[in-house]
């Protein structure tokens, strides 16, 4: 592969949300440009304005700059080959489509909308697949200009040749020749002058000077006629890396229409943004060693085009909240707190609380943020439970015991000085006494737990939850859980 120069684009509509797939295609093309020292493109295509979506461009800058994946030239910054908008180019698609009709490799085609439907009709019946006939292929030159001057509706077509093959070249999957009798004479430009996907891509990667381009592989059937249209300008063909689907599971594609498939899903879902990039890089791609948990940086330094897969990939969201987890656990307890204290605060507005035992508390115990708001919905208000929380076979617990462990437990914190409540010291005094009275350790730390929180599962044990909690708070929830026992 020809790493000189590299010039990569992402290329995406404006159509809505990012779909993860786009956004993969995104981040290997900013990868292939940074490891080569390249230049990676923003391209706005958005010549389909039947589908164009209100503020969806805005959302490309959005979830591209949160990716971190920082563009070199594109339409906010410029750049030597703009417009970097495809609407903002369309003076000059029609002028190479008729340069191809002039060279012969193009054609201006006369049919209207009712013939192509009932040519379609007739193949059908046929059971062919429908395509155009080359109906006016081989028009007389002389019909061409008389229908062009009476003004009758037109568009271009590719003049594909009727024998022979074409071979491309793809990184993944190596040589590909196919018969040029397989391909369709393919519309370039629509009779409203604008440009169809495949001409407009073709068009543009030359004149801004794209060396290489990354693509789902559902493009690949269309890279022969992409060949032929290089050939007929005689421009360079660039590296083409068409890149395999992701799967919801063995025979359905990851789905809009199934839901979490967009970027913005997983943000809300609790995701953590450099996560969600570290896991949709091994969706295709291995890397060498065992290594999973990347950095974009190293990224960049790992990949190598040879570790594409050339099937699909199945997307695993237990695979992914598992990256996410580890992701979680490597943060600074800092910049875990930041990423945090929104969903904290989402059930626990206290501000009589030790936010710093509670973050601690959580980061290890934490696999999505969107955990977060039912793990500490105890903390602003003790919520009613029945005594059915002290029952544990396996600690040996019963409503009996636990009210003896909660009266040592009360005593235990009232000898803690207000200004020595610690987690470090409440750990001390409480295992200090578990020690006197020759009991194991659950048998005093679960009932702490069930009266301080009025829940099973809760971030960390006794110990954590009456610090995180206070002297005064605790003491008042220990005095509860007793009332409740002796009832």
């Amino acid at each position: 592969m020809n790493t000189a120069n590299v010039r990569t684009r992402f290329a995406p509509s404006p159509t809505g949300y990012m779909h993860i797939g786009n956004l993969r295609t995104a981040l290997y093309t900013y990868i292939i440009a940074r490891k080569y020292g390249g230049k990676f493109i923003l391209r706005i295509e958005d010549t389909d304005q039947g589908r164009f979506v209100e503020g969806a461009t805005e959302v490309i800058y959005d979830t591209l700059r949160k990716c971190g994946l920082e563009w070199d030239e594109g339409p906010d910054i410029g750049g030597p080959v703009g417009p970097y908008i495809q609407s903002e180019r369309m003076g000059l698609f029609k002028e190479y489509a008729e340069q191809l009709v002039k060279s012969g490799h193009a054609y201006y085609c006369f049919c209207t909308k009712e013939r192509m439907e009932q040519v379609h009709e007739e193949q059908r019946a046929k059971g062919i697949t429908p395509t155009y006939d080359r109906h006016c292929r081989e028009l007389p030159q002389e019909e061409v200009d008389k229908l062009l001057a009476e003004g009758v509706p037109y568009v271009i077509r590719q003049k594909v040749p009727l024998d022979g093959t074409t071979t491309f070249h793809d990184e993944l999957y190596g040589d590909i020749t196919v018969p040029n009798a397989d391909l369709d004479d393919q519309i370039l430009l629509k009779a409203d002058g604008m440009p169809t996907y495949n001409f407009a891509n073709v068009v543009d990667d030359h004149l801004m000077g794209i060396t290489h381009v990354v693509r789902g592989n559902e493009y690949l059937s269309s890279a022969p006629k992409y060949n032929l249209l290089y050939e007929a300008f005689g421009w360079e063909v660039p590296t083409y890396i068409h890149v395999e689907h992701i799967m919801r599971d063995a025979t359905h594609k990851l789905s809009k229409r199934d839901g979490d498939a967009y970027f913005g899903d997983f943000v809300e879902k609790g995701f953590y943004i450099p996560a969600i990039l570290n896991y949709i890089a091994l969706l295709g791609w291995a890397p060498k060693g065992e290594q999973e948990i990347f950095t974009l940086d190293e990224l960049v330094q790992e990949f190598d085009i040879s570790g594409l897969s050339k099937s699909p990939a199945i997307f695993d969201p237990v695979k992914m909240k598992a990256i996410n987890f580890e992701w979680i656990k490597k943060l600074s307890l800092d910049e875990f707190k930041e990423l945090a204290l929104p969903y904290i605060r989402q059930t626990c507005k206290s501000e009589d609380i030790d936010l710093d035992v509670l973050v601690k508390t959580l980061q290890p115990r934490t696999e999505l943020f969107t955990d977060i708001p039912e793990k500490v919905d105890f903390i602003d208000e003790l919520r009613e439970y029945s005594t059915d929380l002290y029952f544990n076979k396996k600690m040996k617990t019963t409503p009996e015991t636990s009210l003896e462990a909660l009266k040592a437990a009360s005593e235990v914190f009232e000898g803690i000085d207000d200004n020595a409540w610690t987690e470090e010291n409440i750990h001390s005094a409480l295992f200090a006494k578990i020690e006197a009275l020759g009991v194991k350790n659950g048998w005093m730390l679960l009932p702490i737990r069930a009266a301080l929180s009025g829940k099973q599962s809760t971030p960390g044990g006794g110990v954590e939850l009456a610090a995180i909690l206070g002297k005064k708070e605790s003491l008042a929830r220990i005095a509860k859980g007793i009332e409740l026992l002796s009832n």
